[in-house]
């Protein structure tokens, strides 16, 4: 797999933002293949930092309803999310806002 079909997004959350500040860590929505080692050459090929640590999860679809009409339920799709601690002092410039 490329490097750029691994990592799909970032995931800019309260909850991601919080880590990012206490923690040094970046969640991303990721392929779902993807394996830690892969993510971690991902990230540290495109942003040029070291990754100290790379936590993955799953998570299932959900079934939604619609309330309009008869519309039939129907499952949303499957998530992978990336969670990666990178070395102390250095930041990622996806997630930094604003003009410099």
């Amino acid at each position: 797999m490329k490097s750029t079909s691994i990592l799909k997004s970032p995931i800019l959350t309260e909850k991601a933002n919080v880590g990012m500040q206490e923690g040094n860590k970046y969640t991303f929505l990721v392929d779902d293949k993807a394996t830690k080692g892969q993510i971690k050459e991902s990230i540290e090929s495109l942003y040029g930092v070291k990754v100290l640590n790379v936590n993955s999860l799953k998570n299932r679809g959900k079934i939604k309803r619609s309330m309009v009409g008869k519309r039939a339920p129907y499952v949303s799709s499957d998530k992978k999310k990336a969670i990666v601690q990178i070395e102390e002092g250095k930041t990622l410039k996806i997630y930094e806002g604003g003009k410099k």
